[in-house]
């Protein structure tokens, strides 16, 4: 079986990449029940499809499944659907001006992208039936045994997009459309974000490389400047998502909410604007249940905490304290006992992070995955920092005092040898060790992470293949496939059996990295120079993970990367007050308060943490001034459509006459009307005789000419009674 990498590798003429066979999406159903069942969960699949107007087809996956290929029946059904959808767009103020009445006519003005028109198949497919969808969500209720639904690469474009991206050392404005026509706003946002952060460090990387080499490690001036830079860059990129999100037409699209299968409504009521019966769950309910993420946190915290003390004691004990035989291997120990028990309890914990997330019981898939990221924020920013943290906080400031209570790993080393007494030697504070970490942490754990991402993944679908060719799997299912299909299902059949790209995974990574520089840069400045060159291999990596390592992601909408916003700013935020309290501690002296804390001013420290905050506060008010006084072609945008869709408003009601020449009249036809409609008030009144004094005060002075003669006159009178 072919490789899917292999496919970008080769120079030969592939016919089955050339086409898709109109497919729009395919369906992966697992036979993992008996004949009946499976039979009749197969036929439940093939109706629910055709009655919401989509046509199937269906081939031998594996050896346990079956492949469904659907795509819509009628072209002029899925127009109709995808202009209610921008209609829809238009009631929730995502688009300023409706959509053209004539349907030929507004996709003639706004084509259809291919993004488009996935979206709008795959949410016939799963939308609940109540909706007008199929109500198909694989692995959840009636449907665990469809495993998954996805689009086919366009290998054709993946191709093009690899080697354009290869000769890049930026991305353009072309480059992000291409990517949010073809894989949705959701991905082109991540791919903006990065390629925004990757301009944004060509700064601090110059910078830094500057720092290293005159002012060194733990710098006043280049903590300020760092700092500084993330207020920039965070307020810079709010301004920009918005930006793009009006360029791409998804302003406020994450207002239109796509109701999740696996919510439990407690009972029905009326919407009191709508009036319209609507599923509620209390949401006193969901509060309880959220109460539990602070015993979560906390939870996160001890376990991880202890694991992290736990293998830092032992770390402390075998590096600077153990003098014995075999001291060089047996310093990995720690190293050893992290990489195999925290990727298990990270595990664990993400595990329990999603059944407490589903226990909150969400109406909204938004809702439920912005609820889900802040766990796993938290899961992370304990993982990634908690090492420096103690390096910094822990083991320089109180190493003295703490040394003595490791003396229990000799006394527990001693009684699993023959020796009397273990070799130890004194304690020194290492003045190296928090510039090693963080060395390890922006240069050799990037390239490990990078392994793991792309090196791996292909290393293990290589040898999956070669030992299913050495079992000969798969040969009776693909004989009976007819031969001018053969090499297409066995590409389709290679797809399904890629991992689903998630851009959660992607944006978590980032986000770890951006904690690093704003923390804790200021203890090795060449930080965000290694960052740099990470990134612009990274940028690629993650192009290639989509086109070669992944499924082709469903194109979702968004205006924004969502809640890792919340996560970047408030990384920006204690940034600032991490690096004020690393610098105050250990400027002038690598070694810091040596061990003893003592040593430490504490009311200097905690001074130096205030006014770091207040700096950034004040710098953070003074950037997000200047830059709403910039324009930017997003804005120039909207406020072309607000001005056009005004415009057609006044000429739909008013006429287009009206709307083209000045409302009041001209002088001289002024004169005339005036004079006209006087004389024709004065013939009424004197054949009916009398008049009101309102109707009589208006005919003293007849047009404009009259009026002006009798004010010159009255100026003149008031001059000379002055005089």
């Amino acid at each position: 079986m072919t490789s899917l990498g292999s496919l970008y590798a080769s120079n030969e003429d592939r016919p089955e990449l050339k086409t898709n066979m109109n497919v729009d999406y395919v369906i992966q159903y697992k036979l993992d029940k008996t004949q009946e069942e499976a039979e009749a969960g197969f036929i439940q699949l093939i109706e629910a499809l055709t009655r919401v107007g989509l046509a199937s087809e269906v081939r031998s996956g594996d050896e346990s499944s079956l492949l469904v290929f659907v795509r819509v029946a009628s072209q002029n059904y899925l127009a109709n659907h995808i202009y209610r959808e921008r209609v829809q767009d238009w009631l929730y103020g995502v688009r300023i001006s409706t959509p053209d009445k004539d349907v030929g006519n507004e996709f003639t003005n706004q084509p259809v992208t291919e993004a488009e028109r996935l979206r709008a198949v795959y949410l016939l497919i799963t939308k609940p039936k109540n909706e007008g969808g199929a109500g198909i969500t694989p692995n959840v209720g009636q449907w665990n045994h469809v495993t998954s639904i996805f689009p086919l690469h366009d290998h054709a474009f993946n191709r093009r997009w690899i080697k354009q991206w290869s000769t890049k050392y930026f991305l353009n404005e072309h480059d992000l459309e291409q990517i949010r026509d073809r894989f949705g706003e959701s991905v082109a946002f991540y791919f903006a974000f990065m390629q925004s952060y990757f301009a944004f460090l060509l700064f601090p990387a110059s910078f830094g490389f500057g720092a290293w080499i005159i002012l060194g490690r733990y710098s006043w001036f280049y903590a300020f400047v760092t700092s500084l830079w993330s207020v920039v860059f965070f307020e810079w990129w709010q301004k920009k998502e918005a930006d793009l999100a009006v360029q791409w037409g998804v302003r406020g699209v994450s207002r239109i909410q796509h109701p999740r299968s696996q919510f439990k409504w407690d009972h029905e009521a009326a919407d009191p604007v709508t009036g319209e019966a609507v599923k509620v769950y209390p949401p006193t309910k969901r509060l309880q249940t959220q109460l539990l993420q602070i015993p979560f946190a906390l939870g996160c915290l001890a376990i991880l905490g202890a694991l992290y003390v736990f293998c830092f004691s032992i770390e402390i004990f075998l590096g600077e304290i153990y003098n014995g035989p075999l001291k060089s291997y047996l310093t990995f120990t720690p190293t050893i006992i992290l990489t195999g028990v925290l990727p298990t309890l990270s595990t664990v914990l993400g595990n329990f992070a999603e059944k407490l997330t589903d226990m909150e019981n969400y109406e909204t898939n938004d809702a439920h995955h912005a609820a889900l990221v802040q766990k796993i924020f938290i899961i992370n920013f304990i993982t990634s920092y908690t090492p420096l943290f103690l390096s910094a906080f822990v083991y320089m400031p109180f190493g003295n005092l703490l040394v003595p209570y490791l003396d229990i790993w000799r006394v527990t080393a001693e009684k699993f040898t023959s020796e009397k007494s273990i070799a130890t030697q004194g304690f020194h504070i290492n003045p190296d060790r928090l510039r090693k970490q963080m060395i390890y942490f922006t240069v050799t754990a990037q390239i490990v992470n990078f392994a793991l991402e792309v090196v791996v993944p292909y290393v293990k679908r290589k040898v999956f293949n070669e030992v299913e060719k050495v079992q000969g799997k798969g040969k009776a299912l693909t004989a009976s496939d007819v031969p001018e299909e053969h090499a297409f299902l066995e590409r389709v059949r290679n797809e399904a059996k890629l991992d689903i790209y998630d851009v959660t995974g992607d944006y978590r990574e980032m986000i770890v990295q951006f904690g690093y520089l704003s923390l804790f840069s200021a203890i090795w400045p060449l930080t965000p120079l290694a960052f740099l060159i990470n990134n612009w291999i990274e940028l690629r990596s993650d192009a290639m993970k989509i086109a070669t390592s992944s499924q082709r992601p469903i194109p979702w909408r968004a205006d924004s990367i969502g809640p890792w916003l919340n996560a970047l700013g408030f990384l920006s935020w204690f940034g600032s007050l991490v690096s004020a309290a690393i610098v105050y501690l250990f400027s002038g002296d690598s070694e810091g308060p040596g061990g003893d804390p003592s040593n430490i001013v504490a009311w200097g420290l905690l001074l130096s943490i205030l006014v770091s905050e207040h700096l950034y506060l004040a710098a953070q008010w003074a950037v997000r001034y200047a830059l709403s006084q910039i324009d930017s072609p997003g804005l120039q945008k909207e406020r072309a459509q607000r001005f056009a869709m005004r415009k057609q408003v006044l000429e739909e009601s008013l006429g287009a006459e009206v709307t083209e020449k000045p409302l009041p009249p001209t002088p001289a036809a002024g004169e005339k009307i005036t004079r006209e409609s006087l004389e024709e008030e004065a013939r009424k009144i004197s054949t009916q005789g009398g008049g009101t004094p309102e109707e009589l005060f208006w005919l003293r002075q007849q047009g404009m000419d009259e009026t002006v003669q009798i004010g010159r006159r009255l100026i003149s009178q008031a001059k000379v009674a002055k005089l």
